[in-house]
Order: C-alpha cells, then sequence, then structure tokens
C-alpha cells in the first residue's frame, strides 16, 4: 500500500485523568477512567494543527497510546474531522495503570508513535502539548524529533505559518526570564510542543458529532506500547525493577541505655531533659565576615570543623 501524499500534520494526545489523586504519605497515584480528558496544552496543540492544516491544506491525524477508556475523547476529536489513531498501552482494562507506565521509557514510547505514523507518510510537522496533567516530564517531544530526525521547538507560546516566498517554515515563540519572549524561525519537518497559551479548541459541528457518536475508533494493535516501554527497553538497556510503595521510615538510632533505677530519671536521661543546651543564638553582626566567623565558631565548637588557633577565617 503506498502511503497517502500531501503535507501531514500530526497531534500526539495525552489522554488522560485530568485531576489524578496522589496520596500524600505514599506518593502513589490513581487515576480515574472516568475522568479523562484532553489538557488545555494538549487541546491547543489540536487547534493549532487544524489551523496549519487549513493554511497549507494539509492532512491532519492525532494518535494516543492508551486504553480503551480513552475512547470517548478521541470520537470528540473524529467530530472535528481529524482522523485518529490508538495504541493500546498493554491490558484494554488497566483503567491507566501508573506504576508499570513510570518503569517504561518515554523514548520507546517515542518508537512506538513514529512507527505508528508511517501509513500516514513522514509528517512535516508533529505537533504536542508541553506536559501531561500526571506525568509532566515533557521529554516526549525531545525523543519524538530524535526518531523522525526533525527539528525541535519545544514550550512555545504561539505558532503561526511563516512567509512561503521565504520557504516553508513556521514562526514560533516561548517564554524566557524578565517577560522577555523568544522569536523562533521553525524549518519542516519539526516537532514542537506547545503551551496552552490563550489557544482555545473549536467547537466540533453538529454534524460531525452525529457522525463520530457511533464510528469505531482505529487502533493499531500490532505496535502495543508494553513491547516498547516495558522494563529494560530503556535506551541504557537496563531492567527496572518496582517494589512494594510504603511510607518512607528513618532508621532507628542506637541510645546508650540510661544509668540509675529511679525510672523517673531515666525517663529524663532518655528525652534529654538533662542535657544542656545551648540557648539559640541570633546571628546578626554588622557585616558577613562577622557572620561568618560566628557560623565557623559554632561549626567548631560542635566538632564539625577542627579547633583553629587565631582567626577562624
Amino acid at each position: 500500500m503506498t502511503a497517502p501524499t500531501g503535507p501531514l500534520v500530526a497531534v500526539c494526545l495525552r489522554v488522560t485523568d485530568l485531576r489524578p489523586e496522589v496520596d500524600r504519605l505514599t506518593g502513589a497515584v490513581r487515576r480515574d477512567p472516568l475522568g479523562v480528558g484532553l489538557t488545555p496544552a494538549d487541546a491547543a496543540a489540536l487547534e493549532l494543527g487544524l489551523r496549519l492544516a487549513e493554511t497549507w491544506s494539509a492532512r491532519v491525524v492525532a494518535l494516543t497510546a492508551g486504553p480503551s477508556s480513552v475512547d470517548p475523547v478521541l470520537r470528540e476529536v473524529l467530530a472535528l474531522g481529524v482522523a485518529v489513531v490508538r495504541v493500546p498501552d498493554g491490558g484494554e482494562d488497566d483503567g491507566h495503570g501508573y506504576t508499570a507506565e513510570l518503569a517504561g521509557d518515554e523514548g520507546g514510547l517515542a518508537r512506538t508513535l513514529a512507527a505508528a505514523l508511517a501509513p500516514f507518510g513522514p509528517p512535516d510537522l508533529v505537533l504536542c502539548g508541553d506536559r501531561s496533567a500526571d506525568r509532566g516530564t515533557g521529554a516526549l517531544p525531545a525523543y519524538l524529533a530524535h526518531e523522525l530526525g526533525a527539528a525541535q521547538a519545544l514550550g512555545l507560546v504561539s505558532l503561526s505559518a511563516g512567509d512561503p516566498a521565504a520557504g516553508r517554515h513556521l514562526v514560533g515563540e516561548r517564554r524566557l526570564d524578565a517577560g522577555w519572549r523568544e522569536r523562533l524561525r521553525i524549518p519542516l519537518p519539526a516537532v514542537c510542543s506547545v503551551e496552552a497559551a490563550g489557544v482555545r479548541l473549536r467547537r466540533a459541528p453538529l454534524t460531525g458529532v452525529l457522525d463520530a457518536a457511533d464510528r469505531p475508533v482505529p487502533v493499531n494493535r500490532s505496535l502495543p506500547v508494553a513491547a516498547a516501554t516495558g522494563p529494560g527497553a530503556g535506551s541504557g538497556g537496563a531492567a527496572v525493577h518496582l517494589g512494594g510503595s510504603r511510607p518512607f521510615t528513618p532508621r532507628p538510632r542506637v541510645l546508650p541505655p540510661p544509668a540509675g533505677d529511679d525510672p523517673r530519671r531515666r525517663l529524663l536521661a532518655l528525652t534529654g531533659a538533662l542535657a544542656a543546651h545551648d540557648p539559640p543564638t541570633v546571628v546578626a553582626p554588622a557585616d558577613a565576615a562577622g557572620a561568618a566567623d560566628v557560623l565557623l565558631a559554632f561549626l567548631a565548637r560542635h566538632g564539625y570543623l577542627p579547633e583553629a588557633d587565631g582567626d577562624a577565617r
């Protein structure tokens, strides 16, 4: 089968729970399949892709990796007239498992998504959100640029087509410190990640919504993400072992037994109530040199530094 011709704009979407719950004690992340959706950054990437496709008369394809619970969100993308491909990430009923995903490698995910784009032909532009709501590393666009051999421009706040007279290219802006902006001339093919900076996804027409309601979401089952991103598939090839998650517990300290037979005095000795403590010292000398002398003398007095004769400096 020959690949379709013409410009191609691809949008890599991260469809996940928009409000994942994080256990404050263990750090475990729980995601609800009923809360999945597009993050503002992913929605902005899709809208920019549609705008650029209109300018170039290009095709648009959106692809994602996830279980079957993301299909309702992908049907909303289908309603916009965008071709959609989903790559299953392991079991279809895994409910967005998070721990196994962290053991993977986003480089493997990028290889899988690049392979899923192959039937459509080489993309002229790949758009992504700058970071997801749950994992938030922002590394996938850079890996995709490496796999596709394309230029990369990450963290953009605006993106538009450049002057056609100067050759087909993009003009993007990204934030710098102190309110400055950096303007980039981006050659094609390119991979760009965008922020949700004032870009809002358009509404799908009613005819598109009705047409997409009963359409099946295409699934590329020949490229399971688990085979590309599982343990041992990273760039270093080292296997990742996942143990059980539990609260951090500091190691116990070994204390000498208190002397004497009086229970009260033994308890006071264990708690340190009988030990003499230095009162707190407020370091507020007139200059920095005096403050350094006080701090060095404190460290030397408590055994962190050797005692020095004369000036502590």
